[in-house]
């Protein structure tokens, strides 16, 4: 497989086409192994980096390019493939070669200034490059989900299609606390009983699969059990909490290379792709203006919304950027302690943090399918003051 456009020009079709592809190759990888983070194969990262979103990479590689030498992506799904020493050294001269051709072509009959005046351009055409390459990957995704979509369950059924199908089964399987095993036992015996040519997947793998391109994705972040601190950034590599001194998990052992678990855990689900999705279907993206349109709001001075209180304006004043773009999300942040075990003799206690859109027209604003779950803080106990860490 011809793969001269990984270290060729960066501003190239073929290389924005060529990230495109790498990016689903590693989602694909992703799906089936299981794996929470990427392998890194920009010229800096050099595959020992991980990050936990593709798009990441995808930034880090149009900003950087591909390490050298790096045609069979090993890392990211395909299998690996005998190099010699000797020809190492070839293709990596290539490489140099086609990376110096490049450069030489895009400085060509430019002197200093000229350079550091395109600066600023050259930024705009590598964001642009970012949104072409995303839009198409968006756009693979989507015809993916579609066709799953479309495909009716078995021949002649009206009543479920192939992703319905399994988004309904999977939503059972999550209620329930299945384990994938029982899962997969499950989807064989009923694609058993479902006539033949039926399109249900037959494993958890291949369900998985399927429903990997909605993006559902979550961050576990170990925390302190005494609420001091988040284990994220610089102390991400810490056993113990600096400030209380408490261990991080729930049991010693961690020298030992014993399976250790964490003491607590914060689940992180990104939001930021949950917006973006709302954005795109067109009848919320003009909910999401509600507020600020007068033919649909109005405005007689009654308290119907949050948009009539003085506290709204008095937002708008002091961040006046902020306020003159409707579209720019107003969130309310709101928790409360839960006991997931059903019983009122258990005291332990989990605490959702949900977001509530107050752009939306207020009958659409406390709906259950806008109210979104941002983070899930483990018990047993409540973190009071300290949930802000």
């Amino acid at each position: 497989m011809d793969r001269s456009w990984m270290y060729g020009r960066r501003d190239k079709k073929d290389f924005m086409h060529g990230v495109s592809e790498f990016c689903m190759s590693a989602l694909q990888h992703q799906a089936s192994t299981g794996v929470k983070e990427f392998y890194c194969p920009c010229a800096d990262c050099e595959n020992v980096n991980t990050v936990n979103n593709v798009l990441v990479i995808r930034d880090h590689v149009f900003m950087r390019g591909f390490r050298p030498n790096y045609h069979v992506w090993v890392y990211h799904g395909e299998s690996g493939v005998y190099v010699s020493n000797s020809s190492k050294n070839v293709v990596h001269e290539q490489e140099e070669a086609i990376y110096a051709e490049g450069e030489a072509d895009c400085f060509e009959d430019e002197d200093d200034d000229d350079v550091e005046n395109n600066i600023d351009d050259d930024n705009d055409r590598v964001e642009d490059m970012l949104h072409e390459v995303e839009d198409e990957v968006r756009d693979r995704v989507f015809e993916c989900l579609s066709k799953a979509a479309e495909t009716p369950l078995y021949p002649g059924c009206t009543k479920y299609s192939k992703l319905s199908a399994v988004c309904t089964l999977y939503n059972i399987k999550t209620s329930g606390g299945w384990t994938d095993i029982s899962f997969t036992e499950l989807l064989v015996a009923l694609s058993d009983m479902l006539p033949a040519g039926n399109e249900l997947p037959r494993s958890n793998y291949y369900a998985k699969k399927l429903m990997c391109p909605f993006g559902l994705e979550y961050k576990k972040i170990h925390a302190c059990p005494n609420d001091c601190l988040l284990y994220h950034k610089q102390y991400m590599n810490l056993d113990m909490c600096p400030r209380c001194g408490v261990s991080r998990y729930k049991r010693k052992g961690v020298s030992e290379g014993k399976n250790v678990y964490p003491a607590k855990v914060l689940w992180y689900l990104p939001i930021i792709p949950r917006f973006k999705r709302l954005f795109s279907i067109k009848k919320d993206a003009r909910n999401l203006r509600w507020h600020a349109d007068p033919d649909r709001r109005k405005r007689d001075g009654l308290l119907r919304h949050p948009a009539d209180s003085p506290q709204w304006k008095t937002i708008d004043k002091l961040h006046d950027t902020f306020g003159k773009e409707p579209r720019n999300l107003r969130l309310g942040l709101c928790t409360d302690r839960m006991n997931p075990f059903g019983t009122l003799s258990s005291q332990h206690s989990t605490w959702p943090v949900l977001l509530v859109i107050y752009n939306l027209p207020h009958w659409l604003c406390m709906k259950r399918k806008y109210i979104m779950l941002s983070l899930l803080i483990s018990g047993p106990k409540q973190p009071g003051n300290d949930i802000d860490v």
